[in-house]
């Protein structure tokens, strides 16, 4: 069966949008419900209001019942590990077993420079600073006390307790890096989340399924997300214009490389089927501007239903 994760921007809104669009995607059957982590807008004018990503998850985890929560994706140069790591845990607890723990190398300078965060030397240094993090994570998720001297972090008699509710809290990589981000997903994830058309998804694929040989993984092992801007309106023209009114919003006229699936339930869902069929992804993540379009929320159920029918 198809899962469904809405991702709400996390930028230009407020407490009471952000939750009660959470809660209507538990509503309307979403299986997760995910943000960025991000200290400054990505899209617009950087000084525009944004929420930090972790404090939300934790607030929304009693007010929901059933959908998973996470980071798309967690800025692993923000944290140390073991902190990311115990953020997790907590997130788990008070969401009763539904914590999910996205993570990335990072890319947004401009909040790096702002708030004196280290933003590493390259971006092959950040990936792998990103794959000691992931390995390190898990092992305090799984319950080992260690010490550990590596390229970039240092632990001492490090523990993390109490465990996560979940037997396995699951890590989610995202990124397409095909040399060390893939590679990453390969040995330590167990999600990956990407983006793009139909073509460059492929490709990835076909690297990540390379890495997963080289590693002795099983692809299929490997929950395998991928993320799309969607609007639905059973008329184009509406759809284009509701878009617009949500980019307008948040000050800017565009969300980025990739497609963008404007339109009624059966085009994106015609849209959307390929990856399922050809490339074996389960979950899709609609990626929400705020202030959060209902209509859109409310209708992805009949994007499922064409999906899995």
């Amino acid at each position: 069966m198809t899962r469904f994760g809405l991702q709400l921007w996390s930028q230009q809104t407020d407490w009471p949008g952000f939750r009660d669009a959470a809660l209507a995607g538990e509503a309307a059957g979403f299986d997760s419900v995910w943000t960025w982590d991000h200290l400054m807008a990505i899209f617009g004018p950087w000084e525009q209001p944004i929420f930090e990503g972790w404090s939300v998850l934790a607030a929304l985890g009693p007010l929901t019942s059933k959908v998973r929560l996470g980071l798309m994706v967690g800025a692993n140069t923000f944290r140390n590990p073991g902190i990311t790591a115990k953020l997790a845990t907590t997130l788990d607890h008070v969401s009763d077993g539904r914590a999910v723990l996205g993570i990335g190398g990072a890319w947004f300078d401009r909040e790096h420079e702002a708030y004196g965060i280290d933003f590493g030397a390259s971006v092959g240094d950040r990936l792998n600073r990103l794959d000691e993090a992931v390995m390190l994570i898990r092992r305090l998720l799984d319950g080992e006390r260690f010490s550990y001297e590596g390229t970039f972090y240092t632990f001492r008699d490090a523990l993390c307790e109490p465990r996560p509710i979940q037997r396995r809290l699951p890590i989610l990589v995202g990124g397409s890096g095909p040399r060390k981000t893939l590679r990453t997903v390969a040995m330590r994830a167990d999600a990956w989340n990407t983006s793009g058309t139909l073509e460059e998804v492929a490709g990835r694929v076909e690297i990540l399924a390379e890495h997963c040989t080289d590693v002795g993984r099983d692809l299929a092992t490997i929950e395998k997300t991928v993320s799309f801007p969607i609007l639905i309106r059973d008329d184009r023209a509406e759809a284009e214009r509701a878009w617009g009114a949500l980019l307008a919003h948040n000050g800017t006229d565009t969300v980025g490389n990739g497609p963008i699936l404007l339109g009624a339930p059966t085009e994106v869902a015609d849209a959307l089927r390929p990856f399922v069929t050809e490339l074996g992804f389960e979950t899709f993540i609609v990626r929400m501007p705020g202030p959060y379009d209902r209509e859109t929320i409310d209708r992805m159920a009949e994007v499922r239903e064409l999906l899995d029918g």
